[in-house]
């Protein structure tokens, strides 16, 4: 199951992939794992009109990482009143970031040293109205928890871009931008839709000034891209190199932790080579700590998304350092990322439709350096303003998204 679960994640990464290839093997996943329950729950404990909605929440991801993140300010602003959080934390390991978001939960209930029947009992026993995965195929997930149905009601958000392939899993959670209705024959679930974004980010605890484009200072325009190399596959390099030929005496800057190892780099330096890069226009940055991994955006002028499997937490990061981001505008959730947080901050006119609207985009938002460093200086208020920082508003379409998904399973039960 975990192998299966390891192969439907990597399937993201590559291109061409065939989204109905995916659909059909995330299927098998799901039926192999329905296979495996003994007998799943069918009648709950949970009162079906509560005053107070019991949300539990599984994910090995309660700490410093991109679920954390968009989490923490999430949850700081739900309503006590209408929602109870109760954590089943699926990993041990904890930092700064668990100890802030800890307190947000009415109990904490760790899953890693119970088998997945044990783990599907506490949450049944719970009495838990709506149970959200926040992992599916990323690591530490417990999706075989799920197919016990320890829940009336199962949903999947946040930690993943795709199907969960659980039959028993009910909803996924997404916006109008990534799933749109014709592409909802992609998933096993159904789809519940938040009206604006489908994610929140929390500004960082540290504050870093957003810097003059950078451009302005050292002449030649810098793009960049932070995202685990992974996603750099061999048509994202043509890609990013023709915007490179296009943009004379541009250079990309690459950041990650593994451009730390020299090997590493010499391997992405001959891939770029291939396509007519010399190396000279390549930057690369490891591993930084947090006060110097956003200070890296100020020597950014534009940032690059890959594709299919777009970026989300360093385009986020991105535009509140005042960097915008050139998308290419996706057929499937991985890929339509890009799409939303771009729609979202009221830029859509940074969506390419296709490779070469791509290359034009560069040329053309690096023709005019006035209005892009008019764009750099506004950008954090911008997105401060919209609803991909607004926690408060997000919060409240979470509640009614949580409410809605509870009120039609009563209906549908005759409650």
């Amino acid at each position: 199951a975990d192998a299966h679960s390891s192969l439907l994640f990597c399937m993201n990464y590559i291109p061409g992939q065939s989204i109905s290839n995916y659909l059909e093997e995330v299927r098998q996943y799901g039926q192999q794992t329905s296979k495996r329950v003994g007998r799943r729950f069918s009648d709950w404990t949970c009162p079906a009109k509560p005053d107070r909605l019991c949300i539990g929440m599984v994910s090995g991801d309660f700490r410093e990482h991109s679920v954390g993140l968009f989490l923490e300010n999430i949850l700081a602003n739900i309503d006590p009143t209408e929602i109870d959080l109760v954590a089943y934390p699926t990993h041990n390991r904890q930092d700064e970031l668990t100890a802030r978001i800890r307190p947000r939960f009415v109990d904490w209930k760790p899953l890693s040293d119970k088998s997945d029947e044990a783990a599907a009992r506490l949450i049944h026993n719970d009495g838990v109205h709506v149970l959200l995965d926040l992992s599916g195929h990323t690591l530490y997930n417990r999706l075989p928890v799920f197919a016990w149905k320890p829940a009336p009601v199962q949903a999947t958000w946040l930690g993943y871009s795709a199907s969960s392939g659980v039959e028993e899993m009910d909803y996924l959670l997404g916006d109008p931008y990534v799933i749109p209705t014709d592409e909802e024959i992609n998933f096993t679930e159904k789809i519940w839709r938040l009206p604006e974004s489908y994610i929140c980010y929390s500004p960082p605890q540290i504050l870093v000034s957003v810097e003059p484009l950078p451009v302005l200072k050292k002449g030649g325009v810098t793009f960049g891209c932070f995202n685990n190399p992974t996603k750099m596959n061999d048509s994202v390099v043509a890609l990013w190199s023709k915007v490179l030929h296009a943009v004379p005496g541009s250079r990309l800057f690459l950041k990650h932790k593994n451009f730390s190892n020299p090997a590493f780099r010499e391997t992405t330096r001959q891939r770029f080579t291939a396509f007519g890069i010399v190396p000279e226009r390549l930057i690369f940055e490891g591993f930084l700590l947090e006060e110097a991994h956003f200070a890296a955006y100020n020597r950014v002028d534009i940032a690059l998304d890959p594709f299919p499997y777009n970026g989300t937490t360093t385009s986020v990061e991105g535009l509140w350092m005042g960097v915008p981001f050139i998308t290419l505008r996706g057929d499937r959730f991985i890929s339509h990322v890009g799409e939303s947080i771009a729609n979202n901050i009221g830029m859509a006119d940074w969506i390419a439709v296709d490779e070469d609207d791509y290359v034009s985009k560069a040329v053309a938002h690096t023709a005019d350096l006035e209005k892009l460093a008019q764009l750099r200086s506004g950008l954090r208020q911008r997105v401060l303003a919209s609803p991909l920082f607004d926690a408060q508003r997000f919060a409240r379409n979470f509640e009614a998204a949580m409410w809605g998904m509870w009120k039609h399973f009563i209906k549908a039960k005759g409650l």
